[in-house]
Formats: structure tokens, sequence, C-alpha cells
């Protein structure tokens, strides 16, 4: 587990201190998938640069596993920074080194021996589906094979938690999927909790279980991403979930149905079977004004506008509510004024 309490951190500049965290506190699960977003400056890289102990916090406390890694200093620190695989922003390999060779970096500078270091390396190009390209140079792989390995040499050393800042960027939506797929098995076939900054929110869509948003170094947004979606206003529903028509304001009625509500559905059953269930026991007409239908990791979401029309449409609303959909309504009006 990742738990971030207060983290402060500045830097000078020209004109000044600039504050690029601004009492930062989030948790991540051990083993979970957490996506830092935000937009650029927003202090997402400084975070995992703080994590990862590259730089040292002004204050505040960052914990692995109970310990505060901020209070290490010589031994201790360098044992603390081996549990912490870093994927850096960019192409970070040595052109003079094989995949194999690039691979094996860390269990060198450990002192790994011979045997043992091939082992490892075999077993991780393997995770990252490069066996073939073992004895290739970087400059013979292309930029989404490169990053892979880059996210094999994170691994080598066996540690816990696996940072990953803009590992998709530049790449093609095909390759962004294989460097997504690999995070996504260090995580499920090694236990590896992985953090992955990133400003594009179809990584998140795809592999996360967390997301924490930061705006001006403060975390704005932060919880399981399933939860914040189906929160009305959130900037995570507004960035994952399909859009119904936002250029018409949502009404209580809209003249041709008695009830207009967006409603968010989340599981294949509810997804597949709540609203015509909905419809059919209430005896009401259903109708589907705006939205669709997404995928976060293996669950699908649905967000639609819906109309209902009938004597129980209320009650049917009611009913959904009660079997876990995430329905809101316009505000009552009295006289003009909503209430």
């Amino acid at each position: 587990m990742i738990t971030v309490e207060n983290l402060t951190k500045s830097f000078q500049s020209g004109n000044g201190s600039v504050r690029a965290l601004n009492g930062v506190t989030m948790e991540v699960p051990a083993g979970a998938v957490c996506g830092v977003v935000g937009p650029s400056g927003a202090g997402k890289s400084t975070l995992a640069r703080c994590i990862a102990l590259l730089e040292k916090p002004d204050s505040g406390a960052i914990r692995v596993d109970g310990t505060d890694l901020v209070s290490l200093d010589g031994r201790a620190l360098r044992a603390a920074r081996r549990q912490i695989g870093v994927v850096p922003q960019g192409d970070s390999l040595l052109r003079q080194r094989t995949a194999a060779g690039n691979v094996a970096l860390p269990l060198e500078a450990a002192g790994v021996s011979g045997p043992q270091r091939r082992t490892r390396v075999g077993e991780l190009l393997d995770l990252v589906g490069l066996s073939d390209k073992a004895s290739v140079y970087p400059d013979q792989l292309s930029g989404g094979q490169r990053q892979r390995i880059a996210v094999a040499r994170a691994l080598a050393a066996k540690p816990s938690v696996l940072l990953a800042d803009e590992p998709t960027s530049a790449l093609d939506p095909g390759t962004t999927d294989s460097v997504l797929t690999v995070l996504d098995r260090a995580r499920a076939e090694l236990g590896v909790t992985v953090l992955v900054v990133t400003h594009d929110m179809a990584v998140v869509r795809k592999i996360a279980d967390d997301v924490a948003v930061l705006e001006d170094g403060r975390v704005v947004e932060h919880g399981k991403v399933l939860d914040l979606v189906s929160e009305p206003g959130s900037r995570v529903s507004s960035s994952l979930l399909p859009a119904t028509d936002q250029a018409e304001p949502l009404r209580p009625s809209d003249g041709r149905h008695d009830v207009v509500a967006e409603v968010v559905l989340v599981g294949f059953a509810a997804v597949g079977a709540l609203l015509p269930e909905a419809a059919s026991r209430f005896g009401v007409e259903l109708a589907i004004l705006g939205g669709g239908l997404t995928r976060l990791g293996d669950t699908p979401v649905a967000k639609f506008k819906v109309g209902l029309s009938g004597e129980r449409s209320e009650s049917a609303l009611k009913w959904m509510v009660e079997r876990d959909a995430h329905v809101r309504r316009a505000p009552v009006c009295v006289d003009g004024v909503a209430a």
C-alpha cells in the first residue's frame, strides 16, 4: 500500500518559489493500479518523483507498506529505492546494450550472479512478450517495444511498487494497448502496486482501479474509478463516460415524457437488463434520449439520458435506484426558482 500524507514540494524559479505539490493526500491499495491524471503543470510528475525518492519533499509523509520513506537515509534509503521500480518518461534504454542487457542492468548493479540474472531476464522478457527480441538493440525496436523493455527493467529487482511516468506518450492506440497490457500483467501476475502518471484518460479507462485527479498541486478527486463515475458532476465521470446532450439542460419533463433523468448503470446485469425490466415491471414507456455504453477495465458502464412516460414513471425510477442504478434528476422548480 502507498500512503501519501500532506505532501508539499516547492521549486525555485526566476520569479520566486513555485509550489508544485500543496498538501497532497492519497492512498493506493496494495496490488491496485492507480492513475494520476491532470493538466500539464498539475504536479503529477513531481508526485511520482517524490514517491520514487528521486525528489525529497519539503514536508509530509510517504509510506510504502507502513514504512515512511521520507525519514530514511543511507543504507535504509537505498534498500527502499530497490522496492520501487521506475519507468521514466521517454525513451530511456541504453543504445549500446541489447534488450536483455538493458533488463539485466539493475541485477548487475545488485550483484546478482550470472545464472540467476539470465533466468530473471528471461522471465521478464516473457512477461512483456518480447522473448524473441532478447538479442536485439533498442534502435531495432519500435517505440512500444522499447517501453515494454523499460517496464521489464523496472521490474527486474522485484519491486513492490512500479511507477510509470507517461508510459504511453506519443504511442499510437494499438501500441498503447500493448504497453498497458504489460502494466496490468505486472499487477496481476507479480502483485505489484502500479502508479501511472498520465494525461490520457484512456489509460485510466483501460487498466486503473483507482484514480487521483491533480490540479495546481492539489488532489481534487480521488477514489475508486467505478465509484467516481457514478457521482454526478465528477470530473472522472465527465471524462470517462459517454456524453448525453450537454447543450440541453436536464429538465424534470421535456413535454414528450413525464419524467426525464440521467442514469448511470455499472456491471453486466445492470447494463443489459435494468432499463427494459423497469419499463416492463411498471408498465411505462422508456426512451433513450442520449448517452451510450463504454467499458472501464472489464466492467461495462452505461450513461443514458432517459425519458419515461406513464403513471408509474416515478416508481420505475425509484425501483432502479434500489437496484444500484445512479439516477440524477433535474432540480424541482417552484415558481421558476430551483428548490
